[in-house]
């Protein structure tokens, strides 16, 4: 093997003009990249195994349909939804599936980033260098771990593929070789919008490595190369601002001025982390804290500002200045300032103050700054291989053992959030994940605990008062919920969950019209929610409008159709409405979605026992108690329709008198309806003076209770209950 000296000095040398360097294949072993492509491989699995061990309908034509058509967290990227949809087509919700696409991603996207890398330069081990940073550096935990960034993968995926392709491209221009970095590049965009500023870092290639500004012309031509890809940004731009009309509003009242400092710092911060990456949090508070408080706001101190913007500006001039003697430093470090543009907080869209997933292209320019500098720098030195070497590989193992050990805190919600609390200050958004983790285990108090915990850091956030309103609700108690919900609306009134939550907690205190007016409130602001036309429709079916609750069932159908509830629903109104025929489809449906669903199985047999079909009532019933045995109403059907004689025999009074058994165990003796079948199940064994006793005591609690019908059926059980008794 080559002196890593003759090695720099041949990767260095003048290469022809209008062409990428080409990397000398007669000095290196013939499968050495391929070796390097495998280490990649095998350094980003050590760093993120442990997150392997730990759109749900999968890829279907209507998901396909809905990925192109909608909006979600204020974003359209459907090859990233498509992504997700093929997961669980392939794993189902099996998270560690997932995980394992994104790692396996993640490498793929790492290799290909050396592989171009060292074609555009012919350097291969500083390409290898800054691949295997960028793959296992602590800060692409966010994007790796968090199944929710697939999205920054599958855009850093198409990001390398459209440069490879604009290598190509550059090399031998062709009309067909454009088209594939245009349809590659549309495709990136497609996965996340970070990505418009690609056409201003293929400028940036285009001035090193490739070397293509060789004269006013080739850079009047240059610019014009870009138009097409400048389109489609603008394009993304568009749709972009149109999907986060909603989100991008929160921070308008900070003044301009005052953005530009935070992105500054934040630009600095990251490069701190990338030195320094340690105390590293999914999420990092805005320095204002009164976001919807015009007047509450607090600003960074004036020297981090200052200090940010004469460190940027200073870094950007001498990269200008010396660009002809380290063009490498010119173009890396524009490439991160390009890259980071979008994101940065100029135009604020939720209320981080930057978020590690922002570096995940961005930083790449960096590590080629790093890595071509400190290379050029040690040269000439005697050991300057051994240095190299030895640097690296402690720099690569320092790194891969942090990766580990952050990826660790993703292992669960709370561990997360709980962490975040530990390295960040005066940080309201891990109260509000701890509070979540605690609502879904049913640890209410905990949950509202977190939530008020949230609202005293941020006294006028509209999500704490909406968070706390939602346990008040679960815990029953809706005139306090109905008060925060309120006020989360007063304070952002375009906040659809509120409007959501506001509607069913006035569904509970039984004031529909009201809950009536938050759900097309709800629908107004965001008229692809399922869930909302489903509620809307429980609350139109109170006021027995069953036509119009129909339709909204329908919507929420069409909106998703492996939406289970909704068929139920639906069935259930078509129930009411006295159409059996078409509530046994819908119950069917449902069932197929969701075959636990039991609600649905217990009507759709008594429908069947109604027709006669009572062998398939059974069969159904016996499912419902299989999937829930301690499900009262499925017992109780059973159990009745078992004691019944059939036309041409009797039923089956020894089981229908041992479910009997389970039925009082679960209901007691305080419920009229059990009474009486428990009473048809003795007497179906002759034990009439037992079906006396629970027939007589059915009889008083319903009378007690006010039901005249059950009553006056227990009465006519009993009559013939006391004949048997007096005949034996």
């Amino acid at each position: 093997m080559t002196s890593a000296r003759r090695k720099d000095k041949k990767n260095e040398r003048p290469e022809p003009r209008n062409h990428a360097v080409r990397a000398s294949k007669g000095h290196r072993p013939r499968f050495l990249i391929l070796y390097l492509c495998v280490g990649l491989a095998l350094v980003t699995a050590v760093a993120f195994f442990p997150a392997l061990p730990k759109v749900a309908a999968g890829l279907t034509r209507s998901g396909i349909t809905w990925a192109f058509t909608h909006f979600h967290s204020s974003n359209w990227h459907p090859l990233t939804w498509l992504s997700h949809m093929l997961d669980c087509q392939l794993y189902g919700l099996n998270a560690g599936g997932h995980h394992f696409t994104s790692v396996l991603l993640h490498a793929v996207v790492a290799i290909l980033l050396f592989i171009v890398l060292q074609e555009m330069t012919g350097a291969v081990w500083r390409s290898v260098f800054v691949a295997a940073v960028f793959a296992i550096h602590p800060l692409r935990v966010e994007s790796v771990a968090w199944i929710s960034e697939r999205k920054d993968i599958l855009s850093g995926l198409f990001f390398v593929l459209t440069l490879a392709a604009y290598v190509k491209h550059a090399r031998a221009p062709s009309l067909g070789r454009y088209l594939v970095v245009v349809l590659l590049y549309a495709f990136g965009l497609m996965c996340k919008p970070m990505l418009v500023s690609l056409p201003l870092v293929l400028l940036l290639i285009d001035y090193w490595p490739l070397r293509r500004f060789t004269e006013p012309s080739s850079t009047r031509r240059l610019f014009i190369e870009k138009l097409p890809l400048i389109g489609l940004a603008a394009m993304s731009c568009l749709v972009t601002l149109f999907a986060q009309r909603l989100t991008a509003v929160s921070t308008n009242h900070i003044p301009l001025a005052w953005r530009v400092g935070n992105a500054a710092v934040a630009c600095m911060i990251y490069i701190v982390q990338m030195i320094w990456p340690l105390h590293l949090a999914p999420f990092y508070p805005h320095p204002a804290d009164g976001q919807f408080a015009p007047g509450v706001i607090d600003q960074l101190p004036a020297w981090q500002i200052v200090l940010a913007i004469v460190a940027i500006i200073g870094i950007s001039i001498a990269a200008v200045l010396r660009r002809r003697e380290r063009p490498y430093a010119f173009t890396g470090w524009f490439w991160y300032l390009v890259m980071l543009g979008p994101v940065i907080g100029i135009v604020q869209v939720g209320v981080q103050a930057h978020a590690d997933r922002y570096t995940y292209l961005p930083q790449i320019g960096l590590y080629v700054l790093v890595s071509w500098s400190v290379a050029h720098l040690i040269v000439s030195w005697r050991a300057s291989r051994i240095i190299l070497t030895a640097a690296a590989a402690i720099l690569l193992m320092g790194l891969t053992w942090i990766a580990r050990a952050q990826v660790r805190y993703w292992h669960d919600s709370e561990t997360l959030w709980k962490h975040s609390l530990a390295v960040t200050e005066d940080n309201d958004f891990p109260h509000y994940g701890l509070g979540d983790v605690y609502f879904a285990r049913g640890e209410l108090d905990k949950a509202i605990a977190e939530f008020r915990l949230a609202l005293d850091l941020r006294p006028n956030s509209p999500y704490a008062h909406n968070d706390i309103g939602l346990v008040l609700t679960k815990m029953g108690r809706p005139d306090e919920a109905v008060d925060h919900f309120n006020a989360a609306i007063r304070i952002l009134p375009i906040l659809p969950t509120a409007h959501y939550n506001l509607g069913n907690a006035l569904l509970q205190k039984g004031q529909t019209s009201g809950a009536i007016k938050e759900f097309e409130q709800q629908l107004a602001l965001q008229p692809d929610d399922a869930a909302a036309h489903c509620d809307l429709a429980t609350a139109l079916v109170h006021q027995g409008q069953f036509g119009q609750a129909i339709a909204q069932y329908q919507k929420a159908i069409e909106l998703r159709p492996d939406y289970a509830d909704a068929y139920y629903n639906l069935g259930n109104c078509y129930l009411q409405q006295g159409d059996p025929e078409k509530a046994i489809k819908q119950y069917e449906q449902a069932l197929k979605l969701s075959p636990r669903l039991v609600e649905a199985r217990n009507n759709l047999a008594t429908i069947l026992s109604q027709k006669g079909e009572i062998e398939r009532a059974i069969s159904e019933w016996e499912e419902a108690i299989r999937v829930q045995p301690d499900n009262i109403d499925a017992l109780n059907n059973l159990t009745w329709v078992l004691a019944m004689p059939r036309d041409g025999g009797s039923g089956n009074g020894a089981k229908a008198l041992s479910l009997a058994h389970r039925l009082q165990e679960l209901a007691g003796n305080n419920n009229p309806k059990t009474l009486r079948t428990i009473a048809a199940a003795y007497a179906a064994n002759d034990k009439f003076a037992e079906a006396l006793e629970a027939a007589e005591r059915g009889a008083r609690l319903a009378r007690e209770r006010g039901d005249s019908a059950l009553a006056e059926a227990l009465e006519g059980d009993l009559s013939i209950y006391r004949m048997r008794v007096g005949s034996k």
